[in-house]
């Protein structure tokens, strides 16, 4: 059992910090909660000024980030694809997602999906800073859960092995399910 009560926050960096309240606010209903101002590191004492912002992503669950002016512009790892760092964030129902879908795209935000992944249909978006983010919707049903849970540990000792993927839960993938 996890010592672990919740995620306390989870912190990115951004390009701006105004840029990235106003986003977050306007397309995925983020409040801005607060903001702190340093000229240097609390943990390091290092002179380094910075803005850190905190924005509800609801349910008790902080998104934070940081405006480094003094560094250099940040980018992406180029060793990492793109698709797989990312930040998914559940929504309630598919036509919150979609009316999601469409305000991004009225301004001219490119949108990737709806995605079936069977057990939950996403779509993918970038933010201002750059950061992929998913809006999901779950689908699944306890059926499905158990299933994946009755499989899990071979499957991560398979994967640990062959480096190859398993196909214990193919049905996720190639519309199978029973």
């Amino acid at each position: 059992m996890s010592m672990i009560k919740k995620i306390h926050h989870v912190a990115y960096r951004c390009k701006d910090a105004k840029e990235t309240v106003e986003w977050y606010g306007k397309y995925l209903g983020m409040d801005f909660l607060v903001a702190i101002a340093e000229d240097a590191v609390p943990s390091t004492k290092e002179p380094d000024p910075y803005m850190h912002i905190f924005l509800d992503a609801g349910g008790g669950n902080i998104l934070a980030f940081f405006e480094l002016p003094t560094k250099p512009e940040m980018s992406r790892d180029p060793n990492t694809p793109a698709w797989t760092q990312h930040l998914a964030m559940e929504v309630g129902s598919m036509d919150e997602m979609m009316a999601t879908k469409a305000k991004l795209e009225a301004d001219g935000i490119e949108v990737v999906g709806p995605t079936d992944h069977t057990i939950f249909k996403s779509i993918y978006f970038y933010d201002p800073s750059g950061h992929r983010l998913e809006l999901a919707v779950n689908t699944s049903t306890p059926k499905m859960a158990k299933d994946l849970d009755d499989v899990k540990w071979a499957m991560l000792e398979e994967w640990a092995k062959t480096k190859k993927a398993p196909k214990h839960a193919r049905w996720m993938h190639d519309g199978s399910y029973q």
